[in-house]
């Protein structure tokens, strides 16, 4: 059964070439307001200042943000490469842990050097702007065929704890974590659903739960630190969370806090998941010791939602995310099913000349 369609604001909406929308993350759940960019700086800015967040997302974000202002650039084909090369570097360097940024970039790099692209001459702009519409849509189709690969999981362990936000405010639609879950609900499934409020930014509290019950799903939100109570109670049967970049080896790079979450659903014998679209898997960082991880501003710790809460001039460490070693993983759903984390390397498409 195909999941329907919520009414919720959408991560990003393409008005053309020129324009593109992207949902201001920040104000939810109390504030519905969109971001209207039309050069590459506001792209770039929306993308630090995670107005745009979720790995998949802030690469489509990119993919068409290479786009926004090119009517300045002259028709003329290394002029052309030599621009969306600089873009891209700007890009890239805005978010160093989701690998989804870097990968998108590229896709479109390697058809701005296809004869395809054809830089240059007439339509080049729109023929890169279709180019970055289409990564949207192979994004919408990975996203439900996580969805269904998922649901599977579901229908003996209804009870899911997940961490951070992983659903179609991270994504095109429907999510990575979250759409099995939405599949399985439309499914007949009863799902139930435990919410890590995921501090220090609250995308648990602020937008999961705001997307859950939109979908109608049932959910109770609790603090981070109150995981472990629920599991010792055997109120949680699997662990379902996204990823923003994932090693060879499978190591997977989450938001902060996953990591512990994935110990103690070891402890408490719970089968922990990751579920990501291929374009999160990167065969070429090794593990997760290699993985950048992006450390953010104090003030994110020190306040919560502009409030203070702590000392003004306390020292903070603030990293975005932690990595959850393979060997904690019982699987990584794709849109190429259900994979073993040591087994990523065997199901990478083979690379032909031509």
């Amino acid at each position: 059964m195909p999941v329907d369609a919520v009414e919720l604001p959408k991560s990003l909406v393409s008005i053309s070439r020129a324009r593109l929308k992207i949902l201001d993350q920040r104000g939810l759940p109390e504030t519905v307001a969109y971001l209207d960019c039309s050069e590459l700086s506001e792209v770039i800015s929306a993308i630090k200042n995670l107005a745009v967040r979720g790995a998949p997302a802030i690469g489509l974000a990119a993919a068409y943000g290479l786009v926004l202002g090119l009517d300045d650039c002259a028709d003329e084909p290394t002029r052309i490469q030599g621009e969306l090369r600089h873009r891209s570097q700007a890009l890239i360097a805005a978010r160093p842990t989701a690998v989804n940024l870097s990968w998108a970039v590229e896709q479109m790099l390697d058809f701005a050097a296809t004869k395809a692209a054809a830089l240059g001459e007439a339509g080049w702009r729109d023929r890169l702007y279709q180019q970055a519409s289409k990564l949207f849509e192979a994004d919408r189709a990975a996203c439900r065929a996580i969805g269904i690969a998922g649901a599977a999981l579901l229908k003996d362990k209804p009870s899911i704890l997940t961490h951070c936000n992983a659903g179609s405010l991270a994504v095109s639609e429907f999510g990575t974590a979250l759409a099995p879950i939405y599949q399985a609900q439309a499914d007949g499934l009863p799902v139930q659903v435990w919410v890590d409020e995921t501090r220090p930014v609250l995308q648990g509290a602020r937008l999961t739960a705001y997307e859950l019950m939109a979908h109608g799903v049932p959910c109770r939100l609790i603090t981070d630190n109150m995981a472990a109570h629920v599991m010792s109670q055997g109120w949680v049967d699997l662990v379902l969370v996204g990823a923003d970049r994932v090693a060879r080896n499978g190591d997977a790079a989450n938001k902060i806090g996953t990591l512990g979450v994935a110990i103690l659903a070891k402890h408490y014998g719970i089968p922990f998941y990751v579920a990501c679209p291929w374009s999160t898997i990167d065969l070429e960082t090794p593990t997760g010791a290699e993985i950048t991880i992006e450390e953010r501003a104090g003030d994110e710790v020190r306040q919560i939602q502009g409030v203070w809460t702590a000392p003004r001039d306390v020292p903070v460490f603030n990293p975005a995310f932690d990595v959850t070693p393979a060997a904690l993983i019982a699987g990584i759903i794709t849109e190429r099913g259900i994979l073993k984390p040591a087994a990523l390397s065997e199901h990478a498409p083979e690379v032909t000349d031509g």
